[in-house]
């Protein structure tokens, strides 16, 4: 194997555990197994990759879902085994800290950039490049989020490879400095990485803690708190937009420059 595309489409169904073509074109990511299992169980279908890295499902109109793990090397591993497949779009459904008094548990964030301060998509782009979603994609969950007549926020994203630092009152004051709505492990890794590969690409964050005060931080309970009232939704919302992006079959793929 001596290019790219040959080594993915070798590793994308030994990560997986599914043939290449059982993925759709149109892909939700998630960090959560419970959100497969959830996926599976609404269009009665198979989770497949058990004992694997990444576990998947996909229904029969062709939205597939991927519980990729944690963490920017995890974001762009999948995101590089993703060009076998040479997905339309790819929506990640995750979970991040907010780090504003606008920001309360539950909220809905459509990230419009992220900062690189993970590190791992320095190995794809230099640091000056931003990481950006593809704006029409968002449209599309936007749209739907009105639709239910719920609201949400836009911002800036902080990715970071660190995930111990609520206790660091100097990163907390870095924090505060750039202004960043929220924190999380993969979204600039992803957007980056989505960049390289031209894979249209979006994040639908639900806040899950609010780390910059102490009584915040995110413990066993809150988390099993906020995955019970707001989880359902937050999957509901990634299904109906990709699946609404696939009926209207609309290029929404942001190209290199």
């Amino acid at each position: 194997m001596k290019t790219k595309l040959e080594i993915a489409k070798n590793w994308l169904p030994r990560y997986t555990g599914s043939k290449i073509d059982d993925f759709g074109d149109y892909l939700l990511l998630t960090n959560f197994n419970d959100y497969v299992e959830k996926f599976a169980a609404i269009f009665n279908c198979n989770v497949n990759g058990e004992g694997r890295p990444m576990q998947s499902a996909t229904n029969a109109e062709g939205l597939s879902i991927i519980n990729f793990g944690i963490g920017s090397a995890n974001a762009a591993t999948i995101m590089d085994l993703l060009v076998a497949r040479d997905p339309q779009g790819v929506l990640f459904l995750g979970k991040c800290g907010g780090l504003k008094r606008s920001t309360e548990l539950g909220h809905f964030i459509l990230p419009t950039a992220a900062i690189r301060g993970e590190g791992t998509s320095n190995d794809y782009f230099p640091s000056e490049v931003p990481a950006l979603p593809s704006f029409k994609l968002h449209k599309f969950v936007s749209d739907r989020i009105l639709q239910r007549n719920l609201e949400y926020r836009t911002g800036v994203i902080y990715t970071t490879n660190r995930r111990v630092w609520e206790w660091d009152d100097e990163f907390k004051s870095y924090l505060r400095k750039i202004g960043a709505i929220g924190i999380d492990m993969e979204t600039a890794t992803l957007f980056i990485v989505g960049y390289a590969n031209q894979i249209a690409r979006g994040a639908l964050l639900l806040v899950s803690d609010l780390p910059m005060i102490p009584e915040g931080i995110k413990t066993e309970e809150s988390d099993r708190k906020v995955t019970n009232q707001f989880v359902d939704l937050h999957l509901e919302l990634g299904i109906e937009a990709m699946t609404q992006i696939g009926k209207k079959g609309e290029q929404i793929k942001h190209f290199m420059y």
